[in-house]
């Protein structure tokens, strides 16, 4: 590996570049949601593990007992834990000699200095991006059924699996969603379950084609129009469908939980072939507590520790090494990747509850 051949270049702007970028991809403008970003927190691990605590017991009251009396023991409740090796990933641009000669002669016959910066750079958001959107499908992938999928780029064609551990007795099923299904009946089950846990989920992630389902029950229509969304009906006439934000304020008198909707692709490119993957799995509804819901682990890289020589680097976001050089062999092309030790994990399983609703064949 060699310098970058536009090393001055690289030298004054790379560091501001990888920064502008994470600003755009974390800001309010940003052209794409990262819901992992709002509902993880970053962990960094010393021993390059991720690892998270399966509690069994929830908080048990305490007993009131006379002046002179011991106190009571109280069993702590099993504890289980899943934990595995945090992947590596990764993602390279090159620029090739067509390319290379292109900028060459912009430089030469005096670009100006925005112009130079954007084709030099241009792959820059894309490599960090890569490693935003990556992290993005295994999260949802793994927040809506308790286990992801993740390449090994060790080995080209296989993967890693992550089971963050699930509890079996959190889990409940609901039939095909039709007009006229008794939602209350299978809803019913999994709220009480959680209040004998002591838990109190007050959001319910879904995919927007299961809540436009749900939205068209009779289940919805009633509670929409008995919190007050319609004061008269004639009898005669069709129960309204209630609104996204209508249905939510009736959830949330009713039962203490809205719906968030989750309608995300992830573009993903094998064998050259480019296809728009939805990580969420169809029908999965998931119950949780408002904010936090894990971490997004993340370890130190090899290659921060053994720099290769004539690579340019900057760490971005604190787990991603962002790098531009140059390889003449078999032909003469300008590198940019970004690599990163990171996997999203799903910690607090005990208040986690999954609704999966069975689909159409």
């Amino acid at each position: 590996m060699e310098e970058s051949l536009f090393i001055e270049w690289v030298k004054k702007y790379f560091k501001g570049i990888t920064i502008r970028v994470v600003e755009t991809l974390n800001g309010e403008n940003s052209p794409r949601t990262y819901l992992h970003r709002e509902l993880l927190k970053k962990d960094f691990s010393v021993t390059g593990k991720w690892e998270t605590l399966i509690g069994e017991g929830q908080l048990v009251a305490a007993d009131f007992v006379s002046m002179d009396s011991s106190l009571p023991l109280k069993n702590r409740g099993s504890l289980g834990r899943a934990s595995g090796d945090i992947p590596k990933q990764g993602i390279e641009f090159t620029l090739n000699e067509k390319q290379l000669s292109e900028l060459d002669a912009l430089i030469a016959q005096g670009g100006t200095k925005e112009q130079i910066v954007a084709k030099l750079f241009a792959d820059t958001p894309k490599a960090i991006g890569g490693i935003y959107e990556k992290n993005e499908f295994a999260f949802l992938q793994g927040f809506s059924t308790g286990i992801t999928l993740v390449e090994d780029p060790q080995n080209v064609g296989t993967g890693i699996r992550l089971d963050f551990g699930y509890l079996p007795a959190n889990k409940f099923t609901m039939p095909v969603i039709t007009p006229t299904l008794d939602v209350e009946q299978y809803l019913s089950p999994l709220l009480d379950k959680a209040s004998l846990d002591g838990n109190s989920p007050s959001v319910a992630y879904a995919d927007r084609a299961t809540i436009n389902a749900l939205r068209s029950t009779e289940w919805a229509k009633q509670l929409f129009v008995t919190r007050g969304g319609v004061t008269v009906i004639d009898s005669d006439s069709k129960l309204p469908r209630p609104s996204m934000s209508s249905l939510n304020e009736a959830l949330a008198d009713e039962y203490g939980f809205v719906f968030r909707q989750v309608d995300r692709s992830v573009r993903l490119q094998k064998n050259g072939v480019n296809s728009d993957v939805k990580p969420w799995a169809p029908g999965a509804i998931v119950f949780a507590n408002a904010g936090v819901v894990g971490s997004l682990a993340y370890a130190r890289l090899a290659e921060q520790n053994h720099p290769v020589d004539g690579v340019s680097y900057q760490v971005v976001d604190d787990y991603i090494l962002a790098s531009k050089f140059r390889h003449n062999r078999p032909s003469l092309k300008e590198f940019t990747t970004a690599q990163a030790r990171v996997v999203p994990v799903i910690s607090n399983v005990d208040s986690i509850y999954l609704l999966n609703v069975a689909q159409t064949t």
